[in-house]
């Protein structure tokens, strides 16, 4: 496995930059769309359609130019079960928020994860941070506290979804900076694939017959809804989140091969001003000025996080370093290849 370790030429740097800030517009696209289906389907049925198409293309495209089925062999089943379970709980906190707070809020607050990855590096993989990290961490945490506004009374319980689905995500990382050292790309994200499919048509058999459904809030709703076939009309943006993921995975995926991190990572961050977008324009929501404070310090401190890591450590595989990659990793990409 190589990185690239000089400078690519124009065109190859162009397309690196171009295919990072293609595949923010589809994650954007993703989560817009999940969103916007979140009142009237359940998310575990609207992810394991997603899912499902994901391993569809790992089975279809990837397997075959990477040893078949030998992709599933590991000693680490334990510890790849336990870092899917991250993964999917961030994911599926990361959209519960979605369902009740403004786009650009939720996807602001779950940019914390870089932040996070850092504090957690120290106690869990003996890494050093230095005093301008940990400021940054700081300025982070700040942000946060901005956007929860303790006192204002505005708070609701939903806010810290994303901020778990962040922590989760920044375990995720943990995770896979131990299983890389024996286990190769293609494994990790079948296993990812794998335990998406396996909790989602759980989840629907416990709770996709509507016994347990609630309307106390959008997010409680969203997880007990019962399955329904879609409606026709739905079909389309269904078949959409799917594609647009995948396509997202591919993007980031080459993105993060033909360049260095240090230059990619910025560009992901474009998800940022698509979300507010987004929001703005699907579901007219915009941000009040104190929460424009928030995502500033936020998305300023997870950016200099990023970008002093990829730094500090250029050799070191780009798979965790931003958030985005967290769906790249999720929805059958292969950022390590």
């Amino acid at each position: 496995m190589t990185y690239a370790s000089t400078t690519p030429d124009r065109r190859i740097l162009l397309l690196g930059i171009a295919s990072a800030m293609g595949a923010s517009c589809f994650f954007s696209i993703n989560d817009a769309s999940v969103k916007f289906l979140s009142g009237g389907y359940a998310l575990h049925q609207i992810v394991l359609i997603r899912s499902l198409i994901g391993m569809a293309l790992m089975l279809a495209i990837v397997l075959p130019s990477r040893g078949g089925l030998a992709a599933f062999r590991t000693r680490r089943l334990g510890m790849h079960l336990v870092r899917g379970s991250f993964v999917v709980t961030s994911n599926l906190c990361f959209f519960l928020g979605l369902a009740v707070m403004p786009m650009a809020e939720a996807v602001a607050l779950f940019f914390i994860a870089p932040l996070l990855i850092t504090a957690l590096s120290v106690p869990m993989l003996g890494e050093k941070v230095g005093p301008r990290r940990w400021a940054a961490v700081g300025v982070g945490l700040l942000g946060v506290i901005v956007m929860l506004r303790p006192g204002a009374g505005i708070f609701h319980p939903a806010m810290l979804l994303p901020l778990f689905a962040a922590f989760c995500y920044a375990m995720l990382h943990m995770l896979t900076r131990r299983l890389g050292t024996t286990e190769s790309a293609v494994t990790l994200t079948l296993y990812i694939q794998l335990t998406f499919i396996g909790i989602c048509a759980i989840s629907g058999l416990i709770l996709g017959g509507g016994a347990f459904a609630s309307e106390a809030n959008a997010s409680l709703a969203f997880l007990t809804r019962a399955w329904e076939w879609p409606d026709l009309a739905d079909m389309p943006i269904l078949g959409l989140i799917g594609c647009a993921s995948v396509v997202g995975a591919l993007l980031i995926t080459h993105a993060y091969r033909s360049c260095e991190a240090a230059v990619v990572a910025p560009f992901e961050y474009v998800s940022m001003p698509l979300a507010i977008v987004f929001g703005v324009v699907v579901f007219g929501e915009w941000p009040d000025p104190v929460a424009w404070g928030g995502i500033a310090l936020i998305c300023g401190a997870g950016l200099y996080t990023v970008l002093r890591e990829t730094r500090a450590h250029p050799d070191t595989p780009p798979l965790a370093s931003v958030p985005g990659n967290l769906r790249s990793t999720a929805l059958g990409g292969d950022p390590e290849a």
